[in-house]
């Protein structure tokens, strides 16, 4: 088993916690994903997004700035266990050398501004996906989890897609080699980035909305086009994605719901766009699903719920190591 996961906020939550003066680390820490449990884990490559949350987290071009500051600081303390993907050899070329890769993503299109200057620069600096709006409209397009709507988590936005500005931006990532995330993005959205890009993308933490009808889920007819793309969506471990309790009920989140969400997707668009997508620290802890650790538990859940080793490998990472092999310059 090896484990390619295309988003956490692993890298966030560590400086949130160093600014309220704690010491932490990325090798060794007690929120979901640590390097060390990676490791035992057979992860061979962890994607770490650099999260930017509008209201709060002041000047986003400065914050952008400063989470990348310190994941370079993290990578080059721990450079015996991880090393950073620029290009798509590096994958394998880490794997030789023993260490697990690093894929470096931001979450919020917004931290450019609107300049596409500042999306070459963190090309520059690394970056090679990109999440192109949270849950905040933004220079590049709409979010679909939008509160100003009264029934926010069942109203999908179908309206307001990319801006212009925003496909200016998607087909200038496309050819940098910067993958477009659509996570969070509305439905609109979704179908302007289809028709502005001509190679694969991902919905890097994104379940079904046919099994749970959250607006952050993709829909049928999306998961059958991303996987006609050759794109590749991550299961989202989020117990309120995977499916809806009962107000004021706790959900605590299940591997059996997982499964759910990964047969349904499997049966609409091929096992061949199935990844893993944890939202791993950005996310309340799935009482079954608690950590890095947890893998080999999933693994073997999504076995017993009929997947074969060989779909299993493909959901793992072969899957998305393909899209990363189509797209990362």
């Amino acid at each position: 088993m090896k484990v390619i996961d295309m988003h956490c906020d692993t890298i966030y939550r560590l400086l949130c916690r160093k600014d309220r003066g704690e010491n932490v680390e990325l090798r060794e820490n007690t929120g979901h994903i640590d390097l060390l449990r990676m490791r035992r884990s057979n992860y061979l490559l962890q994607n770490f997004a650099m999260f930017v949350e509008l209201d709060c987290d002041g000047d986003p071009w400065e914050r952008v700035c400063r989470l990348l500051d310190f994941y370079g600081q993290e990578l080059e303390a721990n450079r015996d266990l991880i090393a950073p993907v620029l290009k798509f050899s590096d994958i394998a070329a880490n794997e030789a050398a023993g260490k697990m890769s690093s894929l470096l993503t931001v979450e919020e299109g917004a931290v450019c501004k609107g300049e596409l200057e500042k999306l070459q620069t963190l090309y520059g600096r690394g970056v090679r996906m990109i999440t192109i709006t949270w849950n905040f409209p933004n220079e590049l397009g709409y979010p679909n989890m939008d509160r100003k709507n009264q029934d926010f988590l069942h109203t999908p936005n179908l309206k307001d897609g990319l801006t212009e500005k925003g496909k200016e931006f998607v087909s200038e990532m496309e050819r940098l080699g910067i993958i477009p995330d659509v996570s969070h993005l509305s439905d609109a959205g979704f179908y302007d980035v289809l028709q502005v890009t001509k190679k694969p993308f991902v919905a890097s933490h994104s379940d079904a909305r046919a099994v749970c009808p959250n607006v952050r889920n993709l829909t049928d007819d999306m998961i059958r086009k991303l996987a006609e793309r050759g794109g590749c969506m991550g299961l989202n471990y989020c117990a309120d994605f995977l499916e809806e309790v009962p107000a004021g009920q706790k959900n605590p989140g299940t591997i059996e719901a997982v499964v759910r969400h990964a047969k349904h997707i499997a049966n609409v668009g091929g096992v061949g766009v199935l990844g893993l997508g944890s939202d791993f620290d950005g996310i309340d802890t799935h009482e079954e699903l608690r950590g890095a650790q947890s893998m080999e538990k999933l693994w073997d859940g999504l076995k017993a719920g009929g997947f074969t080793e060989s779909q299993l490998d493909g959901i793992f990472w072969k899957n998305v190591l393909r899209v990363y092999g189509d797209t990362l310059r």
